[in-house]
């Protein structure tokens, strides 16, 4: 197989992933469809770990040799760029990639609601962006970040492991780090952070304790953080986070959040039925004084109906985002009663 002749045509095929496991055809996400690249032979074990070979070199082969796992960004000359997990299955190479686009695209113009868009002019605290793997979690968060630094100017400091999107200070000074091979990992990023003096962080997961803790800490001296969280709801994003400190200290994190959190977007992308092409759909949590008082008391069941009677403030449940979406003819029923959260609900509101 030619690398770069393969990459161009699941390109051309706008697949979002690539999939490349021994003994199968490779294998594409096409608008949510996984589709078998009939142009290609079965990969083999050699086929498979020749291609690592040639995108990483033997020195960081190696490495993966060890860790069994390795997280890396791979760029294509003229075509451009995509974010690789290279892992074992069955004792062979197996490696899937993302496709990550040059260019950045317009927050404007990625189908999300208005506020969203004004996040990007807080001054401080905490904005979360959740949903699964696959989502548009960080297409959202770059849009953002270039939505910053085309619009005021400040210090910009990125954690991500890999750097997805290569970003050109513009009115910004951008400055992007990444986990294995400028910081050794998030939590230490994120404790050196605020000595280089940065006005917006984007640490690109609270995976674990030990980052969740800096990032809150971050957003409480004043800066603007985003950050990512693989959570399906808004209500569950402070759970989970609530839950990754040991009890003692849980009323204590309750109460630091309830000061910091600014926002919990929670996306999800779906198929359209007007054209090709996916649509994000989002639940949207912004953080005004009941929500505040729900994380701080844990009444976190009360935030659904917080959030589902305030929405002239701009916020919304993802089962309205779906009714909407069906409504205005971008989505299907089939798909809007598949992702509602109260199916049955959702089957009674489908009317126009």
């Amino acid at each position: 197989m030619d690398l770069k002749e393969f990459l161009t045509r699941s390109s051309e095929r706008k697949a979002s992933d690539i999939f490349i496991v021994p003994n199968h055809r490779p294998m594409l996400y096409v608008h949510d469809h996984l589709l078998e690249d009939d142009a290609c032979e079965i990969v083999t074990a050699e086929e498979s770990e020749r291609l690592l070979r040639e995108m990483v070199g033997d020195e960081r082969f190696k490495t993966f040799e060890r860790r069994k796992d390795l997280d890396f960004s791979y760029r294509v000359s003229g075509l451009g760029r995509f974010r690789v997990n290279a892992h074992y299955q069955r004792d062979t190479v197996a490696m899937t990639l993302r496709i990550i686009t040059p260019n950045i695209p317009p927050i404007e113009s990625l189908n999300l609601p208005p506020i969203i868009q004004e996040f990007a002019n807080l001054p401080r605290g905490l904005v979360l962006l959740t949903g699964p793997t696959g989502s548009g979690k960080s297409t959202t968060l770059a849009a953002m970040i270039d939505k910053i630094n085309t619009t005021s100017r400040r210090h910009i400091i990125t954690i991500e492991d890999p750097i997805e999107y290569e970003m050109t200070s513009q009115q910004c000074l951008i400055e992007q780090r990444e986990v294995g091979g400028d910081v050794p990992n998030f939590a230490s990023g994120l404790r050196h952070v605020l000595r280089q003096a940065p006005d917006v962080i984007l640490v690109g997961e609270m995976r674990d304790l030990e980052t969740t803790s800096a990032a809150i800490t971050a957003a409480e001296t004043g800066h603007l953080v985003f950050s990512t969280l693989h959570t399906q709801s808004c209500a569950q994003t402070i759970e989970r986070i609530v839950d990754i400190f040991p009890s003692d200290q849980q009323r204590y994190i309750q109460s630091m959040l309830a000061n910091t959190l600014q926002a919990v977007v929670t996306q999800t992308l779906l198929p359209r039925c007007d054209r090709p092409g996916m649509i994000p759909a989002p639940e949207i949590m912004i953080c005004n004084a009941a929500v505040r008082n729900c994380i701080r008391e844990n009444r976190l069941h009360e935030i659904p109906n917080i959030i589902e009677t305030s929405r002239g403030q701009g916020m919304c449940l993802l089962d309205d985002t779906l009714r909407i979406l069906y409504l205005n003819g971008r989505i299907s029923r089939e798909v809007a009663l598949e992702r509602a959260t109260n199916p049955k609900a959702m089957e009674c509101n489908l009317v126009e």
